[in-house]
């Protein structure tokens, strides 16, 4: 696995390093995005403080596991127990080992993996209504408990119907006040995706996935395949978030955040959504052996 990234905090005086985070642990095979929440500044706290927290103490922890074994879910557990910081975050961490992808999501932030140019999983939105997301933090509703934890399989693309469960509410619940309610202990699946040297692995928060449609993202790399030479991951990480960016800002696109608020009711949404916006793209180039936890 070969990787780049970029992060675009959105401008505000009062946040200028905004409120996503990410970490890139190339010698583990291991990358993860968090995007703290927003509405805790309702409250005087900066979300963004707990997500840098995260994403650090999420690479304490892919740094204690067995090597060439990473256990996302087991990652994501470490830190969020050694998280301190005030707020909540949505998270994704995303581990290669050999052939096998292994993810665990919480919330709005994923992934998505393309092969030859087709995107041929995305990881599903976990929500407890529109722009409502699961996530991790410092009350006593926001457990890694809830996080789906994905295996990956070819083409198991049937999980995303979990995302209709979470999305089919119609009362709003404040992040802040909900206590308890592990409604996703039981629904936690385990799958595996089969990975190939080619694949490109593409993971961001929010900020990319409601400003981006899959084949949007397709256009983008399916050239840098096409071609001779290696693809440069930063190039491409920058390619995505600047047009990620560029929709965040268009009053007109029908972004996939318009298209959702349409289906939650708000019925002359159109255009995107203004955010912070980080984008991890990992090219796995060759497959290394793969190890038992």
């Amino acid at each position: 696995m070969v990787a780049g990234s970029l992060y675009l905090p959105k401008e505000d005086k009062q946040k200028p390093r905004g409120e996503d985070a990410h970490f890139m642990c190339i010698e583990e095979q291991t990358i993860g995005v968090a995007d703290g929440v927003g509405g805790w500044a309702k409250t005087g706290v900066d979300a963004g403080e707990y997500s840098r927290e995260l994403m650090t103490n999420s690479t304490i922890a892919v740094l204690n596991q067995p090597e060439g074994a990473v256990d996302p879910k087991q990652v994501l557990n470490e830190a969020y127990s050694n998280t301190k910081a005030r707020g909540s975050s949505t998270a994704c961490i995303i581990a290669l080992n050999g052939h096998s992808l292994r993810a665990v999501n919480m919330g709005d932030s994923g992934f998505m993996v393309v092969r030859g140019g087709r995107v041929i999983y995305q990881s599903p939105i976990q929500q407890w209504s529109f722009n409502c997301p699961y996530q991790l933090g410092s009350s006593k509703k926001d457990h890694p408990d809830l996080a789906m934890v994905c295996k990956l399989i070819t083409y198991v693309l049937f999980l995303s119907c979990l995302s209709f469960w979470s999305s089919s509410s119609k009362i709003e619940i404040p992040y802040f006040l909900f206590e308890g309610f592990n409604v996703l202990g039981f629904l936690g699946t385990e799958l595996e995706l089969e990975v190939e040297a080619g694949d490109v692995v593409v993971a961001g928060t929010d900020g990319l996935l409601d400003n981006m449609h899959p084949s949007e993202i397709e256009e983008i790399i399916r050239p840098c395949l096409a071609e001779d030479t290696d693809s440069d991951p930063q190039q491409l990480a920058e390619s995505i978030a600047n047009l990620a960016l560029y929709n965040s800002f268009d009053k007109y696109a029908d972004t996939p955040y318009a298209r959702a608020a349409r289906k939650a009711g708000h019925s002359h949404r159109r255009g995107g959504k203004v955010d912070d916006i980080t984008v991890i793209v990992a090219l796995l180039n060759q497959m290394l052996p793969q190890q038992d936890c």
